[in-house]
């Protein structure tokens, strides 16, 4: 088998407002929840409570993407601070 090799060289990632945009995305949640709570009866008989669920799980899972993405936030500026590139961590040696 023939080793695949790209034609296309990988674009950079793109940075930008990371924390708002998983601390919009948790709200939009949240929102949404709170939002079908009051018909919850309705989506029970038609067999789509999960809808009411998705929704608080969603904002639950969005809670930890804000608490992770602001630790990044953190750890990149703290390595921009001492001057340093953010290195992997080595693995036992």
């Amino acid at each position: 088998m023939a080793k695949w090799t790209p034609k296309y060289e990988a674009p950079e990632p793109l940075e930008g407002p990371v924390v708002a945009t998983i601390t919009g995305g948790t709200i939009v949640w949240f929102v949404l929840f709170l939002a079908q709570l009051p018909f919850y009866g309705w989506y029970a008989d038609h067999d789509r409570a999960w809808w009411v669920w998705t929704c608080l799980a969603g904002g639950g899972l969005g809670l930890i993407g804000v608490w992770y993405v602001r630790r990044r936030d953190a750890a990149i500026k703290r390595a921009a601070a001492d001057g340093a590139a953010p290195t992997a961590v080595p693995s036992g040696e």
